[in-house]
C-alpha cells in the first residue's frame, strides 16, 4: 500500500500553540472542568474589582487617564495568559465612578441590575447577530418579545407596533427623523435630499436632532430650534408659527420631535397638543404626507409604568409631593401612543448596562420607506422568518441591549419600575426642599417633576426669593449672570475635585440651562439621582458639600483682594 504524504510535520509549532489558544475560549461541547475554570475566570475579575471598593464612590483611588501613554500601546510578539490580562482589564476600572453610589449623581448613568448584567453576559458569550433569525435564532425572538412589551407599555398595539434596538438615543432619533424625511420627500433614500427640508424641536431638545440632521443631509441650519415655557416644554404657539411659516415657504416637515424628559432638566412637551396641531396643519394645507412626529423619549419613557396607577390611593405610599410630582409627569408621558415613533433608552432610566435603545413605531409600516431591496444582499437571509437588516442602518447588532432589557422587564415588572422611579423622584423633592429652604440657593427646575434638580448658589447678602427673575428678564442684570455663572462653576470645581478624592458627592453641571431673555446662558450645578441606594441624608450631604465649596471660593477671593 502506497502512503500520501500530506507535508505537514507531526506536531508543527502551530498546532501547539492552537491548542493553547482553544483553552482561551468557552467550550462549544460541555467540558465540566474548562467551563469551571471559565467561571473561576469571571469571579477572579470582578473579585479584584470588588477589591477596589470602599465608602467612597470611586472604584479605588483617583486615577487621571494617562492617553499620551495610551498612545504608546503596541500589540506583542507573543500573547499573555488570561491570568495575567485580567488584571490589566481591571487597572482600566481604577478610579471609575460608581454609579450607584449613594453620593454618586452625575448625570443620567444608571446602576445596572444584575439581571441585566447576565443578559448582557449571556448574549456576550454566545454572540448572536440580530440581522436575522439566522444569526440570531431565540435572541432574535427576545428583541421582538422586549419590543412587544415595551409598545404595550407606551400604549401601542403589539400587533401593529415594531421596533429596533439600535446604538443609542441618537440612533432611535435617526431612525424616526429619517422615517419622517422619506414621508416629507419620497424617494430620499434612493436620490438624496431634494429640496428644503426641515426639523422643528424645542430649544430644550437634546443636541442630536442637530447631529442627525447634518448625517441625514438635512443640514443643521434647517433644524428650527422652537422657544420654551418656564417648565421647559415647547411654546405650542410659536410652533404653530414656525411650522405655518415653513409651509408657506414651500418647505418640508421631515419631523417634529418632541421632547419627552430631557436631560438637563426633564422638560416635557405637550405631545397631545403636537399631534393636534400636526393633523391640523395637514387638513388646513392640503398636504400629501403627515409631518412624523418622534418622542425624544429616551428617558421619560419609563413613566409609563403609571398608566395605570391610582395616584389617588397610591398604594406604594408615596410622599404627597412625590405623588403631585409622579402625576404630573404621567399628565404628558401618557400621551406617548400618540407619537409615530418613539426612542426608549433601558440603560438610562430601566437600569440596564449600556447599550440598551429601542426605537418604537407605532406602524410597522413606515418601516417600507427605509427598506431595502433582498437583492442587494445576496449573501444574507438564505433561511429564517424575521430579517431586520432589511431596513436596520446596521447589519451587526449585538443581542447584549434586548437581553438587558428583557431581563429587567421581567425583574421588576410595572411595580418594581414604579417603586425605583418613584423613589429617585422623592430624594430629588427632598432635595429642592432643602435648596429652597436655605436662603443662599435656589432651584432653577422648580417646575420639572423628574429626578434631576438644577439648582445655583449665591453668595450670602443676594435676595435669592427674586434673583432668577432677575437674571432671567433684566438687561442690566446680565453682567452678574455671568459673574454667578463663574460663582457656581469654581463651586462645581471644587467639589468635583474632593468627589476625585473619594470624599464629597458626585455632582454634573450644565453650561447652560437656559438662556436669559437676553441671550446669557444661565449655568446650573446638577444633582441627577438614579441610584436606588440614595436615601434622604446623602441628599442633605449635596448642600453641606457646595456650601462648603462656595465659602472656600469666597474666602480665595477675599485673599487675593
Amino acid at each position: 500500500m502506497t502512503t500520501v504524504s500530506t507535508g505537514l510535520t507531526p506536531d508543527p509549532l502551530y498546532r501547539r500553540n492552537l491548542e493553547q489558544l482553544r483553552r482561551q475560549f468557552p467550550q462549544p461541547v460541555s467540558d465540566p472542568v474548562h467551563d469551571a475554570y471559565v467561571v473561576f475566570s469571571l469571579l477572579r475579575a470582578l473579585n479584584e474589582v470588588d477589591a477596589l471598593k470602599s465608602q467612597t464612590p470611586l472604584l479605588g483611588h483617583s486615577v487621571e487617564p494617562n492617553f499620551v501613554q495610551a498612545l504608546q500601546g503596541k500589540i506583542d510578539d507573543q500573547g499573555r495568559t488570561l491570568e495575567q490580562v485580567i488584571p490589566e482589564l481591571v487597572k482600566h476600572l481604577e478610579g471609575m465612578f460608581l454609579w450607584g453610589h449613594p453620593r454618586s449623581q452625575l448625570n443620567v448613568i444608571t446602576h445596572p441590575s444584575i439581571a441585566g448584567i447576565v443578559g448582557v453576559l449571556l448574549a456576550s458569550t454566545f454572540n448572536p447577530n440580530l440581522c436575522s433569525d439566522e444569526s440570531g435564532r431565540g435572541v432574535s425572538a427576545a428583541e421582538v418579545r422586549a419590543t412587544a412589551m415595551a409598545a404595550e407599555l407606551v400604549g401601542y398595539d403589539p400587533a401593529q407596533a415594531t421596533g429596533t434596538f439600535t446604538f443609542g438615543g441618537t440612533g432611535c432619533t435617526l431612525y424616526g427623523v429619517k422615517v419622517g424625511l422619506e414621508k416629507a420627500q419620497p424617494g430620499t433614500l434612493q436620490h438624496g435630499v431634494r429640496g428644503e427640508t426641515v426639523i422643528l424641536a424645542s430649544k430644550q431638545s437634546h443636541y442630536c436632532v442637530l447631529n442627525v440632521a447634518g448625517w441625514l443631509g438635512i443640514g443643521q441650519n434647517n433644524v428650527i430650534r422652537i422657544a420654551t415655557h418656564l417648565d421647559n416644554s415647547v411654546r405650542i404657539d410659536e410652533l404653530e408659527t414656525a411650522a405655518r411659516d415653513a409651509l408657506r415657504a414651500g418647505k418640508r416637515i421631515a419631523a417634529i420631535v418632541a421632547t419627552m424628559g430631557s436631560t438637563d432638566a426633564f422638560g416635557l412637551d405637550d405631545l397631545a397638543a403636537i399631534y393636534e396641531l400636526r393633523n391640523r396643519l395637514v387638513d388646513e394645507f392640503q398636504l400629501p404626507y403627515k409631518p412624523h412626529i418622534h418622542a425624544d423619549s429616551v428617558i421619560g419613557w419609563a413613566w409609563s409604568v403609571f398608566n395605570d396607577y391610582d395616584f389617588v390611593r397610591n398604594e406604594l405610599g408615596f410622599r404627597g409631593r412625590t405623588v403631585r410630582a409622579l402625576a404630573a409627569a404621567h399628565r404628558r408621558i401618557h400621551s406617548l401612543h400618540l407619537a409615530d415613533s418613539l426612542g426608549i433608552d433601558f440603560h438610562k432610566t430601566g437600569y440596564a448596562p449600556y447599550i440598551s435603545s429601542l426605537v418604537l413605531f407605532r406602524d410597522q409600516a413606515d418601516l417600507q420607506f427605509i427598506q431595502r431591496d433582498r437583492e442587494a444582499m445576496p449573501y444574507l437571509f438564505q433561511s429564517g422568518q424575521h430579517h431586520p437588516a432589511m431596513y436596520t442602518l446596521e447589519t451587526s447588532r449585538s443581542g447584549t441591549g434586548p437581553m438587558a432589557a428583557l431581563a429587567n422587564l421581567l425583574l421588576f415588572g410595572k411595580s418594581g419600575l414604579r417603586t425605583l422611579l418613584g423613589h429617585v423622584v422623592e430624594m430629588a423633592e427632598v432635595l429642592r426642599e432643602g435648596l429652597e429652604a436655605h436662603p443662599n440657593l435656589t432651584v432653577l427646575n422648580g417646575d420639572n417633576v423628574g429626578p434631576v434638580t438644577l439648582f445655583r448658589v449665591y453668595p450670602p447678602g443676594e435676595d435669592t426669593f427674586t434673583v432668577k427673575d432677575r437674571e432671567r428678564t433684566e438687561a442690566a442684570f446680565q453682567a452678574q449672570v455671568v459673574k454667578y455663572n463663574q460663582l457656581n462653576r469654581r463651586v462645581f470645581e471644587r467639589v468635583h475635585a474632593e468627589a476625585l478624592t473619594g470624599q464629597g458627592v458626585v455632582l454634573s453641571m450644565t453650561d447652560c440651562y437656559r438662556h436669559t431673555d437676553h441671550g446669557t446662558p444661565i449655568a446650573a450645578l446638577k444633582s441627577y439621582v438614579l441610584s436606588p441606594f440614595t436615601d434622604a441624608e446623602h441628599m442633605q450631604s449635596i448642600i453641606d458639600h457646595v456650601l462648603a465649596a462656595r465659602d472656600a471660593v469666597l474666602a480665595e477671593d477675599k485673599m487675593s483682594k
